[in-house]
């Protein structure tokens, strides 16, 4: 599963691709609908007078998946697919809900045709990355990296990982031994709080970031990795790949790769290469 943002009126809705269709954040749709203070105890609130009346139990058409929280760590969070959003929605009185269901059923219907041509979804996630004034030579790394880490993906469901941790964990090796951090710390070093990390990455960032992907699916595929154990140690030596590369680019340039640059808007960005600093590249430390 990959964890994504959509945006309703200006306002985060998270969503998580799950068994094929979206599932979308029930707290995140009562923020958007009530503009609530605490959307969590309106949330709460309504699951306990269903329970009291004669409707459907709210709890029941909801299934728990990991979500980004503001923290940038993931939490289980109640989520709800297409059909099952628009019960919630039935269920609170707002002006916002009859757009709020056309926003919706749009987003449930370019899933359908995704899925019936990938391509689509390619086009529209450039289209995206166009419409937020990234550079066209970064849109087309980061189209690239995305095709590269679902040929991981789809190596690692083959060979046994089925846990959204499972492949939480894979990543890190990878991010770790190619970076010196973790995507976590990595998105703490950039000010990220829910944004996708790989969105914030520079152009080095992203080479990088394919190249431990790229070899650890290569590694894997050589080794014949099965289960969990043998895939982690193909991420990590995947991810060492990359990270010898960097350091090695690093000691020819006297450059750190290892960016706190991001795509935020600020009034002051940060540079976009920072030098390094002794040996503080080999632990992607400033």
């Amino acid at each position: 599963m990959e964890d994504k943002l959509v945006v309703f009126k200006g306002k985060q809705v998270r969503r998580v691709l799950h068994e094929g269709e979206w599932y979308f954040s029930v707290v995140d749709i009562i923020e958007v609908l009530t503009d609530s203070d605490n959307p969590r105890n309106y949330w709460n609130t309504m699951k306990r007078r269903e329970k009291m009346g004669a409707g459907v139990e709210l709890s029941t058409i909801c299934v728990q998946l990991k979500m980004p929280s503001a923290d940038g760590k993931m939490y289980l969070t109640d989520a709800v697919n297409t059909e099952n959003a628009f019960r919630i929605i039935q269920s609170i009185p707002s002006p916002k809900a009859e757009p709020f269901k056309r926003w919706l059923a749009k987003v449930g219907y370019e899933r359908v045709q995704e899925i019936e041509d990938p391509e689509l979804a390619s086009k529209r996630a450039r289209a995206l990355y166009e419409a937020k004034g990234y550079p066209a030579d970064w849109i087309e790394k980061r189209m690239r990296s995305i095709a590269i880490r679902e040929e991981l993906t789809g190596e690692w469901k083959d060979r046994g990982i089925r846990e959204q941790k499972d492949f939480a964990i894979l990543t890190a090796e990878i991010s770790k031994a190619a970076f010196g951090l973790t995507p976590t710390e990595y998105m703490k070093l950039k000010g990220l709080k829910r944004q996708n990390l790989r969105d914030h990455m520079t152009d080095l960032e992203l080479i990088f970031s394919m190249l431990g992907e790229a070899a650890t699916t290569e590694i894997t595929r050589t080794h014949d990795a099965q289960g969990f154990e043998q895939n982690k140690t193909a991420a990590r030596e995947g991810g060492n790949v990359a990270g010898t590369a960097r350091k090695e680019l690093e000691k020819k340039s006297g450059r750190k790769v290892v960016s706190s640059q991001n795509y935020l808007p600020k009034p002051r960005r940060t540079k976009l290469i920072e030098p390094v600093d002794d040996e503080s590249s080999d632990t992607g430390e400033k």
